[in-house]
């Protein structure tokens, strides 16, 4: 039967969700396709309240027989493009993805030319031959997916002194987190620290997301109250696996351990719930060397540009 493709619709979520646990499981729990939680973290989160946009408005389905067997959506806004494809449906589909995504999903640069970024799992030689051959080049940005088994058994990382590590609070407590996210994601900028904090209602969002657990979202705080930073774990049952996203620490408290000790925190407590399986996105030498002191696997997705 053939593959059909056509806009996501608001009540396809759900579906698309079933969708990326199965592909996911089939893959032996590898990164090739999204995880659930990052599909959640994106339709919660990222599109609403950093895009401005709607999952319905970027987002397209391949579908055979009834089942969906890809799904292509940016993790940002246009100019960006990640393609999840079931294992058994691999090299008939990612043509026509590009198609779409070349049509649907690029942005305009400085020179009114459209660029988009696709990105691609390093090992699927097939999927970045098609990308050469089609005028895209690799860029020189990469995400590492690290993996790995977990175990409540590991001795946990302690924070350092005059810290402390505790499911995030209401009230006060919201209010800090909210501002420590401005500060630890954009170089310790009060003027957007400062207007993350006027507004929580980003972040009421991102707690409405359906794996969202207020136990696995985690912050650091020093001795006067204040947020330094945090380590959000979403566990997906399903598959028994976990997904960090995000972790960060505010730069005014940075290089005393206290990320280690939050990864640490964060993986302990999914272990507790019944996660034996552990996964984070890197995209510099510091969060490598973080993420691999824990887990001891990695897929490599590279970014591969096209400009017309």
């Amino acid at each position: 039967m053939s593959i059909l493709h056509r806009r996501c619709q608001a009540v396809d979520a759900w579906r698309i969700r079933s969708f990326l646990r199965d592909a996911f499981l089939a893959d032996d729990r590898r990164s090739r396709v999204w995880h659930v939680a990052r599909f959640d973290y994106t339709w919660w989160h990222v599109l609403p309240n950093v895009a401005e946009t709607r999952l319905e408005d970027v987002a397209w389905l391949w579908e055979e027989n009834g089942r969906i067997v890809a799904l292509l959506l940016p993790d940002d806004g246009p100019g960006d493009a990640h393609l999840s494809v079931a294992p058994d449906v691999r090299g008939r589909v990612e043509a026509a993805m590009l198609d779409v995504a070349e049509a649907a999903l690029a942005a305009r640069d400085p020179a009114g030319r459209a660029t988009l970024a696709v990105w691609a799992d390093a090992s699927d030689a097939g999927f970045v031959e098609l990308l050469g051959s089609r005028g895209y080049r690799r860029s020189d940005v990469r995400e590492r997916r690290w993996r790995g088994a977990i175990d409540s058994e590991r001795g946990a990382v302690a924070p350092p002194a005059g810290y402390a590590i505790r499911p995030l609070g209401d009230g006060l407590e919201l209010l800090e987190r909210c501002h420590a996210s401005g500060l630890a994601f954009h170089d310790g900028d009060l003027a957007v620290a400062a207007e993350n904090r006027a507004d929580t209602s980003w972040y009421r969002r991102v707690q409405r997301a359906p794996l969202y657990r207020r136990d696995l979202d985690l912050v650091a705080v020093d001795q006067h109250g204040a947020v330094a930073g945090f380590a959000t774990a979403w566990f997906d049952d399903v598959t028994r696996s976990v997904l960090l996203e995000p972790v960060a620490v505010v730069p005014a408290h940075r290089r005393r351990g206290l990320g280690r000790a939050l990864v640490s925190a964060a993986l302990g407590q999914a272990a507790r719930q019944g996660a034996t399986l552990a996964l984070v996105g890197a995209y510099d030498d510091a969060a490598d060397a973080l993420y691999g002191s824990f887990l001891d696997g990695h897929d490599d997705h590279e970014a591969w540009a096209l400009a017309r």
